[in-house]
Parts: C-alpha cells; structure tokens; sequence
C-alpha cells in the first residue's frame, strides 16, 4: 500500500471509537503475531472453553467447578504472554471515570436489544431458557453468593473467548485479505459474535436461531463497549451489569430470560 491508501484504509470509526488507542495486534502493533501464532492462541481459547464444558473427574464439586471457571481466561491469556510477552497487556486499559458510565450504559443498551429480539425470536420460533440460570431460585443463600463469585471469572472468561478470535479475524481481514480496516472491523465485529452465539448452543438446547439472533445480537452490543475502548475491562463490565440485572430478575420475579 502506498502511504496515502494506508492512512485511508485505516480510517476510524470517529463516532464510535475514543481517539488515541488503536486494536492490539492487527496490524504488528504493538508486536506482530504471525499466522501460526493466531492458531495457537485460538486453539488456547478453544482449551480454555473446553475447561467449562467438558467434565473433568478430578474437578468435580463447587471448588473443582471454581477452579475450571478460572482457567477458562487463564490459559488463553497465559497463551497470549507467552506469545506477545509483555505487550499481552494490551488487552487491558487504565479504568477512568467515565469507563464506569460506559459499563452501564452498553449493558442497558445491551438489555433493551436483548428484549427486544428475545420477544420476536420467541413470537415467530419459540424460545428455550437456560437451565443452569433458570434455576437460580432453587438455590439456598451460600449456594447463590457462589454463583454470583462464579460468574465473574465467567464472564471475563467470555469476554476473552469473544475479543481475541475478534482481533484474530480483524488481522486476517486487514494484513492478509487486504479489507479496509473499516471492512474489517465490521467482519471480525459480526463474525466473533456470531462465534459467541454458536458456543452457547449447548445451553438453549441447540436452538440455532436463538443463540444467533439473540445471543448474537446481545454480544454484536457487548462488543461495541471494546471496539469503543479497546479496554476489556470495559466489555466485561458491561457484560457482569447484564448478566447480574438478569439473575436478580430471576431471583426476585422468578421469570425464565435469555442471558448472554
């Protein structure tokens, strides 16, 4: 590329994006990943999910449970520090003020979208709950003080399952098929949370359309807390206010939802 289409192809997206910091790794900065790193580091993410979802004999019980649900963002992120070294922390960011007003706000932008979809997807196909949150009210206090410490390690965990296929795809799309970085934000954008809908398959019994339209629509909003901050602290706030307005809905009204 010439110096003059390079700086066009990498145009921002200035309504949304906060000036000042660019997506780690797309394009060799602040390191250059190559190919078969990508593939290592995703089949680390692929290890890492496994951890949650495949039973191990020696893990059973609520400590073995905690400890599979922390090695669900550890060993992709161990991953990523054995790869990039120390620029593995630019995943992450310095939380400001402001950060926490963007938490909020993209999770209750996040639950209006989720409502929304979730009742047309549930008019036109019909819709399953998730068992494992559906039967919060049936836990006593100490089993549902774990829940909650739980899901925090969860829900990072998630969010690293999320950002780093995304800024696996925004690389390919940028350094390799030669997209506008436009283009390919908006492909590694859909194509990840497209990725997050499927992954949740097992747990709305297979239901194809639901963890598309509604779980994937939920995380394309998630997503934009990251692609607005380039801070993964921020995305996962976002996701830990959604996912706990949730559980306290199912908690105090006793109602079958969708959570992301």
């Amino acid at each position: 590329m010439t110096e003059a289409s390079n700086v066009l192809s990498k145009a921002r997206i200035n309504w949304l994006e906060r000036p000042g910091k660019d997506f780690p790794f797309y394009d060799s900065q602040p390191v250059m990943l190559s190919t078969v790193q990508w593939l290592i580091l995703l089949m680390a993410v692929a290890v890492g999910f496994a951890c949650i979802t495949v039973d191990v004999a020696i893990l059973t019980g609520n400590l073995g449970i905690f400890v599979r649900t922390l090695l669900f963002p550890t060993i992709p992120l161990v991953t990523l520090r054995m790869i990039a070294g120390p620029h593995w922390r630019s995943l992450f960011g310095r939380l400001h003020g402001v950060d926490l007003g963007w938490m909020l706000g993209f999770a209750v932008l996040n639950l209006l979208v989720s409502v929304l979809v979730g009742m047309l997807v549930m008019k036109q196909f019909g819709a399953d709950t998730n068992l494992a949150v559906d039967g919060l009210a049936d836990l006593d206090t100490s089993e549902r003080v774990l829940f909650f410490l739980r899901t925090i390690p969860q829900l990072f965990g998630e969010e690293v399952l999320t950002i780093l296929p995304f800024l696996a795809i925004l690389y390919v799309a940028y350094e390799r098929l030669n997209l506008s970085r436009t283009k390919a934000l908006l492909l590694a954008w859909v194509l990840s949370s497209a990725l997050f809908g499927l992954v949740h398959l097992p747990s709305y019994n297979w239901n194809l359309l639901q963890c598309l339209l509604v779980i994937g629509s939920a995380r394309l909003v998630l997503s934009l807390a990251y692609i607005k901050t380039k801070n993964i602290w921020v995305s996962t706030g976002a996701h830990i206010i959604n996912d706990w307005t949730i559980f306290a809905i199912v908690l105090f009204g006793s109602a079958p939802v969708v959570v992301s």
